[in-house]
């Protein structure tokens, strides 16, 4: 009886080896690894640092590239490049992934739709679409850096990122203010001659607090954007930093 038994359990393991997967399901097995090979590939990628090389090299470019249709066109082009990276990162951390792809769409269309027919009201759009998106995805990077419970490389920056797409979102708000009503945004009591290379550079200077006086606003909307673009300029720093320091010090310290 035993022997029987035995034979059984034998036949019984031999049969349920060789059953094949139901049709159309992965095993559970399979699904683990490849969402960790998907996941190992993604950070040997580096979003991180490639946003952050992406803004710097946007910037340093865009002077440059703010002459003529062509140029114009790759200067478009080159801002959508943190934007991509943005998503990204933001997939990386599994956090407000698809609002950002839907807000991103949404501003390729109205860059294409400006394109073709540059109409203001369609050009207000498409930075205030971008503006939505960048602060968006500030939030995102901001949740993901203060609930972190060690500081690594990564952390580093994804902060610096985060300063520079601040100055990215109210460089974007700007322009679509100055778009839709000119003149908001003085230089030596005329229009901006290079609207978008100016607008871009009186945001990182105001974002600083260095506020060289060359280039101000003139609708009082744009003159209290500007003011509390300085003052979170300065208080993401002073936050940015304590946060640093005090996971730095505590570094299994879980906020």
């Amino acid at each position: 009886m035993r022997a029987f038994q035995a034979q059984a359990r034998r036949e019984f393991i031999t049969v349920t080896r060789h059953v094949p997967p139901t049709p159309g399901k992965q095993p559970a097995r399979s699904r683990i690894a490849a969402r960790s090979f998907s996941m190992r590939t993604l950070d040997k990628i580096r979003p991180d640092l490639l946003l952050l090389l992406s803004l710097v090299l946007m910037i340093i470019l865009h002077p440059v590239l703010d002459h003529g249709t062509f140029r114009r066109l790759l200067m478009e082009l080159l801002i959508f490049v943190p934007v991509v990276l943005a998503t990204l990162r933001l997939s990386q951390i599994r956090t407000r992934l698809w609002p950002s792809v839907s807000l991103m769409i949404t501003a390729t269309a109205l860059v294409v739709l400006s394109n073709i027919w540059p109409m203001p009201l369609l050009i207000a759009a498409k930075w205030a679409v971008l503006a939505a998106f960048f602060a968006l995805t500030v939030v995102g990077l901001f949740f993901f850096l203060r609930t972190a419970r060690e500081i690594t490389e990564t952390h580093l920056y994804t902060a610096a990122s985060i300063y520079l797409l601040l100055g990215m979102l109210w460089f974007s708000v700007y322009c679509a203010i100055d778009t839709y009503q000119p003149g908001s945004v003085l230089q030596g009591g005329s229009l901006l001659e290079h609207r978008e290379n100016q607008l871009l550079y009186f945001s990182l200077v105001t974002l600083s607090t260095i506020g060289y006086g060359d280039i101000v606003p003139v609708d009082p909307e744009v003159r209290m954007l500007a003011a509390l673009e300085g003052v979170i300029g300065v208080l993401y720093i002073a936050i940015t930093v304590a946060i640093l320091v005090s996971k730095f010090r505590h570094p299994n310290n879980v906020t």
